[in-house]
C-alpha cells in the first residue's frame, strides 16, 4: 500500500463529511516576531502587552490574521492540496483571542460542492473551526475552492450550493471579553482618528507599497505548513509559483495602518475574492473603502466595515471594469468588520 498521501481530489469530497486536519500548533511569541518580520504590522493592540493591558486585555494577543493563517494552513493538505484556485471566503468570526502558548488545530465540515461544466474540475465549499487546546472555537469561517479530478469518468455528485450570508450582521459579531477602549492611548496607537471620524462611502488611499519578494512568499507558506503545490513547485506551474493568498491580504491589511491605524481588531469576515494571481516582483499597495458602522456595547468600542482592495498597481479606488470584471491589476477583494475606538 502507498505510504504517501497524495491529497483528496474533486470526486473524494461528500457534503457532510468531516475532515479532522492533522498537526496542531502551539503558537509562540515566534510566531508574531516572524509575523511582523514578513510585514510591516504596526497595530498597537498586537504589537504591546502594555497597549493590551489598558485595554482590558491579560497581554497582546498574537495578530488576528496570523491566527487565521495557522488554522488556514492546517486545512490544506485535506481541502487545497490539488487545488486549482481558492475563490472566495464568507461568515468568517474571530470569537476568542489568540495568545502565544495556545494550541490550535483545525476541523471542516464540507458543506456544498459542484462539478464545472468541464468535468476536470468542481468547486467545493467548507466551513472550518479553528480550536485551541480547552476545545473553544476560536476562528470559523467558510471557503471554496477549485479542485481538480484524478478520474475524469468519476460521475457528478448531485449539485449542492450553500446559502451563505452576503455579510455578517453586527450581532454576529463577538467582542472579546473585558476589551474595553475608554482609556485608549490614540498617541501611541498612531493617529487621532477614531470611529466617529468614518464616514460610509469614504475612500483611503493607504500611499504605501511592498514588493513581494520570492523569498519571503516561501518563508509564509512554511511558517504556515501551507503546502499547496501552486506556491512551491514550479514544476506544477511553469509560469511561476502563486504567492499565497494569505500573504497578499496580511500585506494589504498591514499597510493599511497608514489611515486605519485604529482599526484594531479584525473579528468578521464577510467575504473576499483573490482576484488575480500575484506573483513575485509585484508592488502591492492597497485602499480602503468604509461599507458600514454600528454601534457596540463594548465600552468605547464601534465596529468599522471596510472594503480592502489591493493591487499592483497606481490608480487607487477603480476596482471593475465597465464589464463589471476586476481590473486585471486587482490582486484581493476583502469586505471585513474590525473593532475602533468611538
Amino acid at each position: 500500500m502507498a505510504k504517501t498521501n497524495p491529497g483528496h481530489f474533486f470526486e473524494d469530497y461528500a457534503v457532510g463529511q468531516v475532515l479532522p486536519h492533522a498537526v496542531p500548533r502551539t503558537v509562540t511569541e515566534g510566531e508574531r516576531a516572524l509575523y511582523h518580520a514578513l510585514y510591516p504590522a504596526r497595530h498597537a493592540l498586537y504589537s504591546s502587552d502594555e497597549f493590551a493591558r489598558n485595554c482590558g486585555l491579560q497581554e497582546s494577543p498574537i495578530d488576528d490574521l496570523a491566527a487565521f493563517h495557522v488554522v488556514f494552513g492546517k486545512t490544506v493538505p485535506d481541502i487545497s492540496l490539488n487545488a486549482v484556485a481558492n475563490l472566495g471566503y464568507a461568515e468568517g468570526r474571530w470569537l476568542l483571542p489568540v495568545y502565544p502558548g495556545d494550541t490550535l488545530r483545525s476541523v471542516s465540515e464540507v458543506i456544498g460542492v459542484k462539478q464545472n461544466s468541464s468535468g476536470k474540475t468542481g468547486v467545493v465549499w467548507v466551513r472550518t473551526r479553528g480550536l485551541n487546546q480547552l476545545d473553544e472555537v476560536v476562528i470559523e469561517y467558510v471557503r471554496w475552492v477549485m479542485v481538480r479530478k484524478s478520474n475524469l469518468d468519476a460521475p457528478a455528485p448531485e449539485t449542492v450550493v450553500p446559502e451563505l450570508k452576503k455579510a455578517l450582521e453586527p450581532d454576529d459579531l463577538v467582542i472579546p471579553e473585558d476589551l474595553d477602549f475608554s482609556n485608549y492611548d490614540f498617541t501611541l496607537a498612531g493617529e487621532p482618528h477614531r470611529w466617529g471620524d468614518y464616514q460610509i462611502g469614504e475612500t483611503i488611499d493607504h500611499v504605501d507599497g511592498v514588493t513581494v519578494e520570492e523569498a519571503e512568499h516561501m518563508l509564509a507558506t512554511r511558517l504556515w505548513q501551507n503546502t499547496a503545490k501552486v506556491h512551491f513547485d514550479l514544476t506544477f506551474r511553469p509560469d511561476g509559483r502563486l504567492i499565497y493568498g494569505g500573504h497578499v491580504i496580511s500585506m494589504a491589511r498591514a499597510l493599511s495602518f497608514n489611515g486605519l491605524a485604529n482599526a484594531q481588531m479584525i473579528v468578521g469576515l464577510n467575504s473576499g475574492a483573490h482576484a488575480n494571481p500575484c506573483f513575485a516582483g509585484d508592488t502591492i499597495k492597497a485602499w480602503s473603502e468604509v461599507l458600514d458602522k454600528a454601534e457596540t456595547n463594548a465600552p468605547g468600542i464601534g465596529a468599522i466595515r471596510l472594503r480592502l482592495v489591493a493591487t499592483k498597481g497606481d490608480v487607487p479606488f477603480a476596482l471593475r471594469t465597465e464589464e463589471g470584471k476586476y481590473r486585471e491589476d486587482v490582486l484581493l477583494d476583502l469586505d471585513y468588520w474590525a473593532l475602533m475606538p468611538v
